[in-house]
């Protein structure tokens, strides 16, 4: 692929979506095509499943876990594929590393079936980076507030496995996936986030001849 794709993880409230606007913001002035999109909801059809996942009442495990792959799938091969053959960069707000911990640890089916599932639909993409921002369940909860989808009112209990479990995926694959504190100030985990980035981009190609260079990278 000519492009880069990294992708953002962690429990509810972490900052995920904050820090995706502020990466692509940071890459965008320096001259990159960026793409941001999410899981569930980067498409039409996406937009369609997360509002039967988050809002549409109560879905059986098994079944949450296929309209995840499902979504998924015409995701990657819609959206993110051509857009990482364009040479875009891609920051995806989830990927399948919250299906393992959402659907595998906290709803207690086999992790490895439902990333295999998620694999197969995706037909082995994984990103070039992930970054999990970690933070206490009971702070993510304060920061979600009172308004909460159906996943978000899952109790504690849930969010501590999925919490574990996404520190467990971080463990077994060092090399992409990177934690970070998300008790840190915003400025704090972008600075940290771009010092991550900043060595995957020698190569890929700017959308403009204007673009300022980045700290350390050679035109």
């Amino acid at each position: 692929m000519a492009g880069l794709f990294i992708s953002f993880e962690g429990g509810d409230g972490a900052g995920k979506s904050t820090q995706v606007r502020a990466l692509a913001d940071w890459l965008s002035a320096h001259g990159y095509s960026v793409e941001i999109t999410r899981e569930p909801g980067g498409t039409d059809l996406g937009t369609q499943i997360r509002q039967m996942l988050l809002h549409g009442g109560s879905v059986t495990a098994r079944a949450e876990a296929l309209l995840y792959a499902a979504d998924r799938a015409h995701h990657v091969a819609t959206k993110i594929r051509p857009a990482l053959a364009r040479g875009s960069i891609v920051i995806s707000d989830r990927y399948l590393d919250s299906s393992v911990a959402y659907q595998g640890a906290a709803r207690a089916l086999p992790k490895e079936q439902i990333r295999a599932l998620s694999l197969w639909a995706v037909e082995d993409l994984l990103p070039d980076l992930t970054i999990l921002l970690d933070l206490p369940v009971a702070q993510g909860a304060q920061r979600v507030g009172a308004v909460q989808d159906r996943l978000e009112a899952e109790g504690e209990t849930f969010h501590q496995r999925v919490r574990a479990e996404f520190k467990q995926l971080a463990d077994a694959d060092p090399q992409r996936i990177k934690i970070l504190d998300g008790q840190q100030s915003i400025a704090q985990i972008s600075a940290q986030i771009h010092a991550l980035v900043a060595p995957l981009l020698a190569g890929l190609p700017k959308a403009g001849e204007n673009s300022s260079e980045l700290p350390g990278q050679a035109e």
